[in-house]
């Protein structure tokens, strides 16, 4: 019996529960974040109309970020996530570094993702303490994650419906307003508005840089098709469909937004802290739909918090597994579902409710935890191509073989890496921003202390040896397939 098997057979496994509907609707909810909703009044405030070409430049540097990830998780089915890959294409230290870092970016977002639930829950029951809806949201995504994964797709996919409806009745009714010469206080409804206040960079350069700040942070979760590797049912299959369709998504719900939101009303009347979708249903004189709307972005951000939750509980079961984490996280209940690495995500979810409290801003709160988001996500983000340039490297025959190559290859993710050392230097132009920037490097320091303790105990040698030996076993078989299939073909 082989040593994988063995193991296989010893260790209990997350469950391929996630179908092709599920891992479709999850991507798109990853995709629409709650910084569509709630910060696309400041970055429209900030960087005007130019804000458009803001979103198509992130949305197309992802697109390759999410493809260099496609074909590495492709290219061993072994591997759960991307600190896998990262641990076993750059050393141990990537993984861990991944692996924790990712955690603690939808540590940071879901408790963003609490913070705007309290602000929207405020707003439609004025005088609601901000702890009852901060303290509900933990406890229902709780329920909702702790049954099994299935049921995590489930609720994933219905909260991204709702986006997607609420999106699109968006886009119908300005439409419907553009068209039929709409008017309010601030003039007429037209896609001239587009141009006719300034141009599309009334802000001149500083104000398109001012606008990747916040809007970085609406793209944070369009990663999570990787996290779902493990649970997906015929990954090769689905993961290639969902990371394909990333470009359609972001033209229709983000530009598609943007152009009627700022068709209808000038860019000049949007502002820091409110929804432009709340405001312009309301400017159509549909009260309700505009409460409808606020109950649109509560589910969004509830869609939010429940992926993050759902990434930091595996993410810690993955690194438990491999001797990254206290044993204690690397168990499964009856259901499959890593429970105690679940709690430990709901606990730390409630700081956001003490962050509330401490602050009393919930604007300013949310912005200085987008920022740590953001930073750490691209660091993420970075790990993913550096690995791919390591896969090009070490395993360039896996690479020959893939059926699902990233575009622009090497050149490409150099282009990538170039856009986001100009994203972390927009960063720096703004005080609230670089407060967050500044601060973010601690968060590196505690791993690099963690790390320096943990990388020689016995254990944690043992666990990444196995992990190792696991991987080797499954390239052999994928060797073995590709040379069967070369000397068919030669036949």
């Amino acid at each position: 019996m082989s040593t994988k098997t063995s193991i296989s057979q010893q260790t209990p496994h997350l469950e391929r529960q996630l179908s092709n509907r599920h891992i479709q609707l999850i991507a798109i909810g990853g995709a629409i974040g709650t910084g569509l909703f709630m910060g696309s009044g400041k970055t429209i405030s900030a960087a005007g109309p130019s804000v458009i070409f803001v979103y198509m430049i992130i949305g197309f540097m992802l697109f390759f970020v999410m493809r260099a990830m496609g074909e590495l998780l492709l290219s061993n089915l072994n591997y759960k996530s991307f600190s896998d890959f990262a641990a076993d294409l750059l050393g141990p230290w990537a993984g861990f570094f991944t692996g924790w870092t990712y955690w603690f970016c939808w540590v940071i977002t879901g408790i963003a993702d609490v913070i705007a639930i309290a602000g929207y829950s405020k707003e439609l029951w004025p005088g609601l303490p901000l702890w009852i809806p901060g303290l509900a949201t933990v406890a229902i995504l709780l329920l909702l994650n702790l049954t099994t994964v299935k049921a995590f797709g489930e609720t994933e996919f219905w909260f991204a419906l709702i986006k997607i409806i609420a999106i699109a009745a968006l886009i119908v009714v300005g439409l419907f307003m553009i068209f039929t010469g709409f008017q309010s206080d601030a003039g007429p409804a037209t896609f001239t508005n587009l141009w006719s206040h300034g141009g599309f960079f009334p802000n001149e350069f500083m104000g398109f840089v001012a606008g990747f700040q916040i809007a970085v942070f609406a793209f944070v979760g369009i990663e999570l098709v990787g996290t779902t590797a493990a649970e997906a049912k015929d990954p090769e299959k689905n993961l290639p469909k969902a990371i394909n369709s990333i470009p359609i998504r972001v033209l229709l719900f983000y530009v598609g937004a943007l152009i009627i939101l700022m068709s209808v009303t000038p860019w000049t009347q949007f502002q820091a802290g409110h929804s432009p979708f709340i405001a312009m249903f309301s400017l159509a004189g549909l009260g309700a739909a505009a409460t409808v709307v606020n109950l649109v972005v509560l589910s969004s951000a509830m869609s939010s918090a429940n992926s993050g939750i759902y990434s930091t509980s595996r993410m810690v079961y993955g690194l438990a597994q491999e001797g990254d984490a206290p044993s204690v996280f690397g168990g499964l209940s009856s259901r499959k579902v890593p429970q105690n690495a679940l709690f430990l995500s709901c606990v730390l979810l409630l700081s956001g409710v003490v962050l509330m409290y401490a602050g009393q801003d919930i604007g300013k709160a949310f912005d200085m935890v987008t920022t740590v988001s953001a930073v750490c996500f691209v660091f993420v983000w970075s790990i993913i191509l550096a690995s791919y340039l390591a896969f090009r490297r070490r395993r360039p025959q896996l690479h020959k073989a893939s059926k699902y190559r990233m575009p622009g290859g090497v050149p490409m993710v150099w282009v990538v890496f170039a856009f986001f050392a100009f994203v972390l230097w927009a960063l720096t132009t703004q005080p609230d921003t670089l407060l967050a920037l500044l601060a973010t490097p601690v968060w590196f320091l505690l791993l690099g202390a963690a790390w320096l303790v943990l990388r020689r105990r016995p254990a944690h040698l043992a666990r990444y040896a196995t992990f190792q030996t696991e991987l080797a076993q499954d390239m052999d078989t994928e060797a073995s397939a590709i040379g069967r299939d070369l000397d068919g073909a030669k036949k």
